[in-house]
């Protein structure tokens, strides 16, 4: 146990004397991971063809305020990536804070270019989720800035992974495009309003059926790498289970809509889960 937290102190910077941040760090960890947990009850995230299922059964809802699914994409992401860009004018820079800020910021960039130019939307996204979903990813993407700007002025840790965090972000936002490029590519409506859905082809999809998911880890897995901070770790420790659990039931979904679903395609990671 001695081991482990003489390594852990010589790769990432002590927590910071903030107890908002500190809290929300915790706090994103316990409820991204909450979230993953209700995703395999069936209680999903109002988005994408979970959340399409569910706004057919509440179609007679007319109190449920909806917008088109762009819209609601385009608003969930966009606050976040503003904080990022912002961040850039409102704090002092060194390499380290330059390298997270950008990599926060290329990563809500790239989810508003997938929405406004790879994605294809077909049905609507219910007001509230939209708003929690949006809160979420600016409080995070902001409490990860600022966590960072807060070790400004402590000694760096002994180990330094900037050099191994960069080529890991940026092979898990290449692998989640090009993931999303191909799911994009089976998706056609036809004239009695199908969805278009299909079992994925190419890639990864072989062996898991959210490879996208993945390599969103992975991007994370770099930016805690970079960041050295407990925030990033916590917020990539978080999000990894969400997104076991929302891969699970996306895995469960695809399974009662194909019965042709090969039975040796995983959720998340290959031959293992």
């Amino acid at each position: 146990m001695y081991d482990v937290m003489t390594v852990l102190t010589k790769v990432i910077y002590p927590a910071p004397g903030s107890l908002v941040i500190n809290l929300l760090s915790v706090g994103s960890c316990l409820s991204l991971s909450n979230a993953g947990w209700m995703e395999t009850k069936g209680i999903h995230m109002q988005y994408s063809k979970l959340g399409d299922d569910h706004n057919k059964e509440n179609n007679n809802n007319k109190k449920v305020k909806k917008v088109p699914s762009k819209v609601g994409m385009s608003v969930i992401y966009a606050p976040a990536f503003v904080a990022g860009l912002s961040s850039f004018l409102i704090y002092p820079i060194d390499f380290r804070f330059t390298l997270l800020c950008s990599a926060v910021t290329l990563h809500f960039f790239k989810r508003l270019f997938e929405v406004l130019f790879v994605h294809k939307y077909s049905g609507s996204m219910e007001v509230g989720a939209m708003v929690t979903i949006s809160l979420s990813y600016f409080v995070n993407a902001a409490g990860l800035i600022h966590n960072q700007h807060l070790m400004h002025s402590l000694s760096q840790p002994s180990i330094d992974l900037k050099g191994v965090g960069i080529p890991i972000f940026l092979i898990g936002i290449a692998g989640n495009y090009y993931h999303h490029y191909l799911l994009s590519k089976l998706r056609t409506t036809n004239s009695d309003n199908n969805k278009g859905y299909k079992i994925p082809r190419g890639g990864l999809f072989g062996l898991v059926i959210c490879p996208h998911y993945l390599f969103e880890i992975v991007g994370f897995v770099g930016i805690s790498c970079i960041s050295q901070t407990v925030y990033a770790v916590l917020y990539t420790v978080g999000t990894t289970f969400y997104l076991m659990g929302r891969s699970y039931a996306t895995r469960k979904w695809y399974e009662s809509k194909f019965e042709d679903f090969p039975v040796d395609v995983k959720a998340l990671f290959p031959y293992v889960f």
